[in-house]
């Protein structure tokens, strides 16, 4: 299941781990509403590094011809660079580009996954690239830069 009593706590930066279900064992992030409401996606890390990401389509993911809806693709792409750069992140960090191309439809039920890696993190930009498939069926691909930042105290209320 994916209600929050569900999920185990594992950091600062809102990071759970799916307990039950499909996807028991992954992590998500549970700090930004829209990603939540959007989702549930999910990712995990293997032995080797290796960051994998994923998602199973539902009905709430579908535009009205039956195929996951674009802005779908694009919101979970967005989650997996976050999730792909998170080895080199280290802290918080905002989109400041983002380029991507549709390739195929996908339809309820299937099981997106994304493989991805960083191309390069330097001291402030993080450049990431990746692919959503289902199978071995290419659907998206995208590449995106990440700019690290630092949290600012809120500034006092008057």
């Amino acid at each position: 299941m994916n209600d929050l009593s569900q999920t185990a706590s594992l950091d600062k930066y809102g990071i759970q781990i799916e307990t039950d279900g499909e996807f028991a064992g992954w992590r998500t992030w549970r700090r930004d509403n829209f990603e939540t409401h959007t989702g549930p996606f999910y990712h995990r890390v293997d032995e080797n590094g290796r960051v994998t990401c994923a998602f199973r389509v539902v009905e709430k993911h579908l535009n009205g011809s039956g195929n996951v809806h674009g802005g779908c693709f694009m919101t979970f792409a967005d989650y997996c660079l976050f999730a792909l750069a998170t080895p080199v992140l280290q802290g918080s960090g905002v989109t400041v580009s983002f380029a991507s191309e549709f390739l195929d439809a996908a339809r309820k039920g299937e099981l997106i996954e994304c493989v991805g890696e960083v191309m390069r993190a330097g001291m402030s930009l993080i450049f990431v690239r990746g692919m959503l498939m289902s199978g071995t069926r290419p659907l998206f691909s995208f590449s995106g830069t990440i700019k690290r930042v630092r949290r600012k105290a809120p500034a006092p209320t008057p």
